[in-house]
């Protein structure tokens, strides 16, 4: 694993140096930043080699969103949120500033290095695969990770790009919550259930905006479905 390069951005030394401690254990090589500024200034000078981002929020000189969004501007990198905020409302600020998953302090680390290895599983099947995707007037491109609408690109996070690849591959076939949430954060994913939700949600307003033209139906008690409304 040492092609895995971790950019930890962490201001509580004890914290970070724990994490770090850890994830070298696993084989990851590891790029530490105290602040946002830091952070990304090592991204800029590293970008080419990072694998992923383990970002906290509350950062000194630029906070974890801020980070975020701005990286966001130029590379689809996976990011994985740290943060003692844990209320819906604070996942969905996360999630619209790029990041790709969301893990709430404190935290166990068999439960953090589960996650990362889902996106760098995630990711090299994805690597494997040359598929484009259509549905409508949707498009889905797995080996550039390109979506398009209208024809009109769409900018998605690494975890809604694969949530929105597994609907467009079974289209008009309702996946289950327990299906999509399995499907792309894995089975060994410790975190809340209504995360399906919360991404979903977040890939309607971005896509999915206009309720007339709406691809992802939601069928209640279920879970969600690609389909044209009827």
């Amino acid at each position: 694993m040492n092609d895995v390069v971790i950019l930890l951005v962490e201001d509580e030394a004890s914290l970070a140096n724990f994490i770090s401690e850890e994830l070298r254990f696993e084989g990851y090589e590891v790029l530490y930043a105290a602040d946002g500024e830091q952070a990304l200034t090592l991204y800029e000078e590293n970008q080419e080699r990072i694998t992923m981002l383990l970002l906290d929020w509350m950062l000194p000189k630029y906070d974890g969103i801020t980070v975020a969004r701005r990286i966001r501007r130029n590379s689809q990198v996976p990011i994985i949120m740290m943060t003692a905020r844990d209320q819906l409302t604070d996942k969905v600020v996360g999630l619209d500033a790029g990041t790709d998953d969301y893990i709430t302090k404190p935290f166990e680390i068999e439960e953090l290095l589960a996650r990362i290895r889902v996106i760098i599983r995630r990711a090299a099947q994805v690597q494997a695969q040359s598929l484009i995707y259509s549905y409508n007037d949707l498009t889905l491109d797995l080996t550039k990770r390109v979506v398009e609408r209208f024809g009109e690109s769409i900018q998605l996070t690494q975890k809604e790009f694969e949530l929105l690849a597994e609907l467009i591959k079974r289209p008009e076939e309702v996946l289950t919550r327990d299906e999509l949430l399995n499907a792309v954060w894995g089975y060994d994913y410790f975190g809340q259930t209504n995360v399906v939700d919360v991404y979903i949600r977040s890939l309607r307003n971005k896509m999915d905006y206009e309720v007339d033209q709406r691809l992802i139906q939601t069928v209640r008690g279920v879970g969600y479905v690609l389909r044209k409304k009827s």
